[in-house]
């Protein structure tokens, strides 16, 4: 079971890595990790087990998060029409975007930085996401809202990304032009 004590935080070299892809068909070692990580991601907002375990809530959790320098992502959350959402993905690509942005009006965590980052981070709206998933399965998905940024901070993980890097250093509250504002 993973637990906080397995999560790096920032500062770590493997954060700043652009992560290697998965073979295909993934290896069952492979499959294991990302199967913890979706198990992290649920276990992570039960109540319970978070309390007994210490695990800060989370709704995403990329590899590289893990000291692993894979890309392998795992999604657990429910959106914003209440249907819920569980993803444990091999390879995940953005393949298309929209030009019109979106973010979140409450800002961005994650799970490998403890400290809050206030500022606005910019977002595609829309997104197109290939990956396959823990059967194998190739996957094409599209994703707007909430779970569209959600992706896109997971994805950016697996590409050396941290959500901060998006945030504007001089105006980090400035609103991108016509940007779809989320609430979560």
């Amino acid at each position: 079971m993973i637990t906080m004590e397995d999560i790096i935080r920032e500062g770590h070299p493997t954060l700043r890595q652009i992560a290697e892809e998965v073979a295909i068909p993934a290896s069952n070692e492979n499959k294991l990790i990302l199967e913890k990580m979706l198990e992290y991601v649920k276990n992570s907002q039960d109540p319970e087990i978070a309390e007994k375990y210490e695990l800060r809530p989370g709704i995403g959790l990329a590899a590289p998060q893990i000291n692993v320098a894979k890309r392998m992502l795992a999604i657990h959350t429910i959106d914003e029409h209440g249907v819920q959402h569980s993803y444990a993905l091999f390879n995940p690509k953005i393949v298309s975007h929209s030009v019109e942005k979106s973010y979140l009006t409450s800002g961005e965590g994650c799970l490998s930085v403890d400290r809050a980052v206030p500022g606005i981070v910019p977002r595609y709206a829309r997104i197109r996401v290939k990956a396959v998933n823990l059967n194998g399965e190739q996957l094409d998905i599209r994703l707007r809202g909430l779970l569209s940024i959600v992706f896109q901070h997971e994805i950016d993980h697996l590409n050396g990304i941290m959500f901060y890097d998006h945030i504007d250093e001089n105006n980090p509250f400035k609103e991108p032009e016509n940007a779809i504002a989320v609430d979560r």
